[in-house]
């Protein structure tokens, strides 16, 4: 069974971390599996993404520390690639470390009773930095209590700070998820794209907000064919061809 899964149904996407008895913890397999589904949300006729888990106890536990993911940062979307559709996301459970860039980034939240958002990043001493972000998300003081203090966030204290849209009871954030994508995908798609794109440009970005996404422009130039084109030429010692791919 993949670790995460893709449903397509009108004009919704459906992705879903599949690792619950891993308590849906990232590594490559998962990783690699967010890359790829938002690349064909980007590429599809789907108009909104609905990104959630399997089981009832975590969205995710975060970075898996037994597998851990040689990269995450390309699974993140809006940084490891850009997207003017909507995310919604349906959360149940603990969303813990890393796994917290995933609602950070995403338009709207459903997130039922359960949930619980903790931040433990600065008691042991790593983060990719891509958090910092979250105090263009929720008053800056907040934030800087879930960051640096590692205090636990439960879902109607992110309600309050405006981080949550809406709690629900336990079980119901699916539903009421696809519930708001349905609405949304029969919105007018190009000003919901259009919306969302002056939205982000308008929103602040952390520093490794903007770092990651250069590093993935600089990724596109290595796997690109004009690249192999450039090496080949040089070696036949005859003039390149380049097609812009």
């Amino acid at each position: 069974m993949s670790a995460v899964l893709y449903e397509s149904k009108d004009h919704v996407a459906t992705i879903t971390i599949n690792r619950p008895e891993k308590r849906n913890a990232i590594n490559d397999e998962v990783a690699v599996g967010l890359a790829e589904a938002w690349r064909r949300f980007k590429a599809s006729d789907d108009r909104v993404a609905v990104l959630t888990s399997a089981g009832n106890v975590a969205f995710s536990s975060g970075r898996d520390t037994k597998e851990p993911p040689k990269e995450s940062w390309h699974s993140v979307p809006n940084v490891g690639i850009e997207l003017e559709k909507p995310i919604i996301m349906a959360m149940t459970g603990w969303c813990i470390g890393g796994a917290m860039v995933y609602p950070l980034m995403a338009d709207m939240i459903i997130a039922d009773e359960s949930v619980r958002f903790y931040y433990p990043e600065a008691r042991v001493g790593n983060t990719g930095g891509i958090m910092g972000a979250l105090v263009s998300r929720m008053p800056y003081k907040i934030a800087m209590e879930v960051m640096l203090l590692g205090e636990e966030m439960d879902a109607q204290r992110a309600y309050e700070v405006g981080f949550v849209n809406k709690v629900v009871p336990k079980g119901k954030h699916l539903e009421v998820a696809q519930e708001w994508a349905l609405k949304l995908a029969g919105q007018a798609p190009l000003v919901v794209q259009a919306l969302k794109s002056f939205a982000l440009a308008t929103m602040p970005r952390s520093p490794a907000e903007r770092f990651y996404r250069e590093v993935g422009r600089l990724d596109i130039l290595k796997a690109s064919e004009d690249r192999k084109e450039g090496q080949a030429a040089m070696r036949e010692k005859r003039k390149p061809v380049f097609k812009g791919r």
